[in-house]
């Protein structure tokens, strides 16, 4: 965190560390008697519930924009994707057919990062969501190019560890799903989309409504794996039933490769937000 501070008043961290210094009574002892942002137990009530929504919302921004984050771009894809060197330890055929996206992916981060580091990485910076598959494959080609990336764990029941390809200062950890979705989303200059299994489906849908409906500016979406993804959801049968409009099918591409996807990326022209929704 930074430390030139404008205030003249006593910073927070400072009596913090006063506070532990003080003789040992029942009264020093109480819970009551610790500073309430230093109380863990008395953050975690569920009545504090709106203030760590805000701790979450806030910790990732400020820290990226200490960085210079201005723009990602973002990267959804399947934990399970194996990469094709381990294949075989893949439970089906169908993952391990798809462990062509790892390298895919990977593949397609590096070129990204190339990009970025023009920059001095502040801009077009990999996101991905911390973990193993495809996630990893993004970081680590972030790394391949000699690039950051940024990666937003979240805490789940079964253990759960950031890769080893995040860059360490841009490794977040995150209790609330609907914030870390916004995080992925906020600085978005480009969504890519690899197979994957129900998160990615989730994280897909969301962004896609989120453009569908007029909140969220367009910008280029892109699905890896035309086969996958026509196998997966039946698009037309959606535009046929009336559920969504035909225009809805031209918010996304569908793409096969890395240089495809950058190309569609660095040729995509600007679309401000919809303001109305086609078919209603």
């Amino acid at each position: 965190m930074k430390e030139d501070r404008l205030s003249p008043f006593r910073d927070a961290g400072t009596d913090r560390s006063t506070a532990r210094d003080v003789p040992d009574t029942p009264q020093t002892r109480s819970p009551a008697y610790k500073l309430a942002f230093a109380d863990e137990d008395f953050l975690c009530r569920d009545e504090l519930r709106p203030v760590r929504l805000q701790l979450e919302l806030l910790k990732p921004e400020l820290m990226m924009a200490e960085q210079g984050i201005a723009s990602t771009i973002v990267m959804f894809g399947g934990a399970r994707i194996p990469e094709p060197s381990q294949k075989h330890t893949a439970r089906t055929q169908t993952l391990a057919d798809l462990s062509q996206y790892y390298d895919e992916a990977r593949e397609f981060a590096r070129l990204m990062t190339e990009k970025s580091k023009e920059t001095g990485c502040r801009d077009n910076v990999i996101v991905t969501g911390g973990g193993p598959g495809v996630m990893e494959a993004g970081n680590r080609g972030a790394m391949d190019a000699g690039g950051c990336s940024i990666g937003l764990n979240i805490v789940l029941p079964h253990e759960q560890a950031p890769n080893l390809y995040v860059s360490p200062e841009l490794s977040f950890n995150f209790h609330y799903f609907a914030i870390r979705k916004m995080h992925f989303l906020m600085r978005a200059r480009a969504i890519t989309v690899f197979p994957g299994g129900f998160g990615t489906l989730d994280e897909m849908f969301e962004a896609l409504t989120l453009i569908q409906t007029g909140r969220m500016d367009r910008v280029p979406f892109l699905l890896f794996g035309r086969a996958f993804w026509e196998k997966v959801v039946n698009w037309e049968a959606l535009a046929d039933a009336g559920t969504i409009s035909e225009q809805d099918l031209d918010l996304f591409r569908f793409v096969d490769t890395a240089q495809e996807a950058v190309d569609l990326i660095e040729n995509w022209g600007p679309a401000p937000a919809r303001e109305d929704i086609p078919g209603r």
